[in-house]
């Protein structure tokens, strides 16, 4: 029996309705989902974290969702875990011409357009009664993910920026829009508008940069998290706390931080 065996061996024995665990036996597909997001998280964080060993240990508890969803939709006759791998290593295989077949593509670009031009075909012959290009982008997906998912399926039929410049230009005009609305005090749902106009263009300033945004706002979380906790370890030496440092000496004591973080 090989690994993967023994794993889906372990799930059946787990969910057996006679000598399987309760709290396994209780669950449904709706109800690990939550889990399974913050399984992909830890997976990012050791990813980030650079530890192999805690990886190793993740992704077997992320490949242990997937073989879970699997037995739940087998024992209601959808699929199993074979189907499963049977449907990504067709998928994969038909994505990838360059590799599988005799065609040729000698760049990144090519292969990503390629890409993007299959998924498309495939949407086409699979959703005919959908409507929009867009009807099939989860509403249930994390907001910058799914700016990121619009933004590409749009850029996918030419519906984008034609270089950098246009982006920033944008960028600047949704800053001044918010900036005039706040001036004006407009009410709080204008505000909110012009203020996720301005997100979803900056969203759209890291694709065409080819930044990943979630991946660059978590490195900026962490630098924030770094410089501010310098600030509370440097008042706390010099006698002071938060409450009552004024904000001109947390500012220099900020702008030590950066000073760190920079050399």
């Amino acid at each position: 029996m090989n690994e993967l065996d023994r794993l889906i061996a372990i799930m059946k024995r787990l969910r057996d309705p006679d000598t399987g665990c309760p709290w396994d036996r209780e669950q449904t597909i709706d109800s690990i989902k939550g889990f399974t997001i913050e399984e992909a998280y830890e997976v990012v964080d050791a990813i980030e974290r650079n530890n192999m060993e805690d990886l190793k240990d993740e992704l077997g508890d992320l490949l242990f969702h997937v073989v879970f969803y699997s037995e739940l939709a087998d024992e209601k006759g959808n699929f199993d875990i074979q189907e499963v791998i049977a449907q990504v290593c067709e998928k994969l295989e038909r994505r990838h011409p360059h590799v599988f077949s005799d065609m040729t593509l000698q760049s990144s670009d090519e292969v990503k357009a390629l890409w993007e031009k299959t998924k498309r075909e495939e949407r086409q012959s699979i959703e005919k009664n959908k409507q929009s290009i867009l009807d099939d982008i989860s509403p249930h997906m994390p907001a910058l993910m799914r700016a990121i998912k619009l933004q590409k399926r749009a850029a996918s039929v030419d519906f984008d920026w034609q270089d950098i410049d246009s982006v920033i230009d944008k960028v600047q005009e949704e800053l001044d829009e918010l900036r005039e609305a706040v001036t004006q005090n407009s009410n709080t749902a204008h505000i909110k508008e012009e203020m996720g106009d301005l997100l979803f263009c900056c969203i759209n300033l890291a694709r065409k940069l080819r930044i990943d945004p979630e991946t660059t706002l978590r490195q900026t979380n962490d630098k924030f998290i770094y410089r501010f906790q310098y600030i509370e370890e440097q008042l706390i030496k010099n006698g002071l706390n938060l409450e009552n440092a004024t904000l001109e000496e947390m500012d220099r004591l900020w702008n030590q931080a950066k000073e760190v973080t920079s050399s």
